[in-house]
């Protein structure tokens, strides 16, 4: 069997894909450590050199009821680009399993019909400007600022038209050129190779999607564009990440790549994340659109799509973010307070605390 090589994210309208990311990110994350002391400026990243060729991936979590099992694979982003994933034993499982459940994801669909699709594009021109005309400069505080700069003209050279972005946007864009200098790629193509697979052996694809029609595209996007958003910490946060924690994150791909668990656990996994998802939560018009709350209800679906596949299915394969797996608040300690048995690649339990008893 071939291994799968690491394939981009699909691109996606600005404001749904701004959104999408922000809101669908995990939020169960282990506390970073505190940011060193440095100069603006200057960059502290350790050197760290991305794994290429034939990796195997992290191994299975199992989490069983009676004779029931599901086998769950722990994806992560960004992973190393120039990995080639041996999915033979995933492609096995996948092959004996009834269904193929992937994780929780959120969709925003506009209310309307083709052609209002097509109308609504032009109004999304410019979504990623700051409101009345502002420049970067002047919404985020000074030594961010120069900050920015330095890492600016390091990743993304001398691009002027970013300085008029959101700075959530110009954060975003900073720190996906600075993981491809660095050798990662956001997606891994990972959940791409799995759908494949359960295709390839005909095995039912179950997606735990909460979608939010959107009942008036045109105002919603209309209201975002004219809105304000306190995304000034996720761009301090972004920077903090690119000028020093580029090192960590290599470190935390390849331990994916090379089955790692236990270097996996020493990690942590939220980076800038949570100051950016809640730039995106917390903002009124996120409010007013119902936004607030869509992470927690993609989870509900998710748990309830899992525990229908367990009563059903006497093998199922699934997915989750890798900090679902290893944070005591995530999604295999609900299903593990649930009752259900939880046994890390290792033998280990869910948090990996104790040995599971025989």
């Amino acid at each position: 069997m071939n291994p799968t090589v690491v394939r981009p994210l699909r691109s996606r309208p600005v404001l749904w894909a701004m959104l999408a990311l922000a809101l669908g990110l995990p939020v169960h994350a282990q506390n970073a450590p505190a940011p060193a002391t440095t100069a603006p400026g200057q960059v502290t990243n350790l050197e760290a050199v991305t794994v290429s060729g034939e990796q195997p991936g992290p191994g299975l979590w199992r989490v069983s009821k009676g004779d029931h099992v599901m086998w769950i694979l722990g994806t992560l982003s960004p992973l190393p680009d120039r990995m080639q994933w041996k999915t033979d034993d995933v492609e096995q499982t996948i092959a004996s399993s009834q269904e193929v459940l992937g994780p929780p994801s959120i969709a925003l669909k506009p209310k309307t019909n083709f052609f209002g699709k097509l109308f609504l594009l032009p109004s999304l021109i410019g979504a990623r400007k700051n409101p009345d005309g502002q420049k970067l400069q002047q919404v985020v505080p000074a030594p961010d600022y120069a900050r920015w700069l330095t890492l600016k003209q390091q990743y993304l050279g001398n691009d002027r038209s970013i300085e008029d972005w959101r700075p959530i946007f110009a954060a975003v864009e900073l720190y996906d050129k600075a993981i491809k200098r660095h050798g990662m790629t956001p997606s891994g193509g990972v959940k791409d190779a799995v759908r494949d697979l359960a295709k390839k052996h005909n095995v039912k694809f179950v997606t735990a999607r909460y979608t939010m029609l959107v009942e008036q595209p045109r105002d919603a996007v209309k209201t975002f564009k004219s809105s304000p958003m306190d995304d000034r910490e996720c761009f301090g946060r972004t920077l903090d990440t690119v000028e020093r924690d580029l090192g960590r994150i290599t470190e935390r791909a390849n331990a994916w790549a090379t089955g790692d668990i236990d270097l996996l656990r020493s990690l942590p996994m939220n980076d800038q994340r949570e100051a950016c998802i809640a730039a995106v939560t917390e903002a009124g018009f996120a409010k007013q659109l119902g936004f607030s709350d869509v992470k927690q209800k993609a989870d509900g679906i998710w748990m309830e799509a899992a525990e229908q596949a367990l009563n059903s299915n006497a093998q199922t394969f699934a997915m989750l973010p890798m900090e679902e797996l290893l944070s005591p608040r995530g999604l295999i300690a609900r299903l593990k307070a649930k009752g259900y048995q939880v046994e890390a690649p290792d033998g280990s339990d869910a948090e990996g605390v104790a040995p599971v008893q025989p």
